[in-house]
């Protein structure tokens, strides 16, 4: 039977997918709901604005990654560069 989610949830699901870069299936499980009703709910919202979520989503996480890497890699080269300065 079909039992309404109360709009507090849908919000918070929303906000936690569109914010916190909760993946749907996750914030759909957490809340207790089906992902493929979060999906809708997406679905309804991107048709009223130009940007997919959770492309967005995607790539702000893959954009962090790629931050962490460039910081891995300068942090080695100014190592490698006071290896040299010290001989």
């Amino acid at each position: 039977m079909y039992k309404p989610i109360p709009k507090e949830i849908k919000e918070q699901v929303l906000s936690r997918v569109k914010n916190d870069g909760v993946t749907v299936p996750q914030a759909a499980k957490d809340a207790g709901i089906s992902s493929t009703v979060v999906y809708a709910w997406l679905s309804k919202e991107s048709a009223k604005t130009d940007c997919n979520i959770i492309e967005f989503n995607r790539l702000k996480k893959q954009t962090a990654g790629l931050y962490q890497i460039i910081g891995k890699l300068t942090a080695e080269i100014d190592k490698q560069k006071r290896g040299r300065s010290q001989r």
